[in-house]
């Protein structure tokens, strides 16, 4: 049964968000290497090999800012 009062065919479909895929594993990432700056920091005698991962941490941090002020 057709409805006379139904202006589209076709429901439209919610549109994709860009970089779907991106935010889960830019999160992925900064749990792991947060994770990882925090154990080696304190088992390590070597500071840069914390420091990497603390690095790391920071660059996924500031990778998931940008990502969400541009797709806000």
């Amino acid at each position: 049964m057709s409805d006379p009062y139904r202006i589209a065919e076709t429901p439209v479909a919610a549109p994709e968000k860009p970089g779907g895929a991106l935010r889960p594993l830019l999160w992925l990432v900064l749990f792991v290497s947060a994770a990882a700056n925090a154990v080696l920091s304190t088992a390590v005698d070597n500071p840069w090999v914390g420091s990497a991962f603390g690095l790391v941490a920071v660059l996924c941090a500031a990778a998931l800012i940008v990502h969400h002020r541009r797709n806000r």
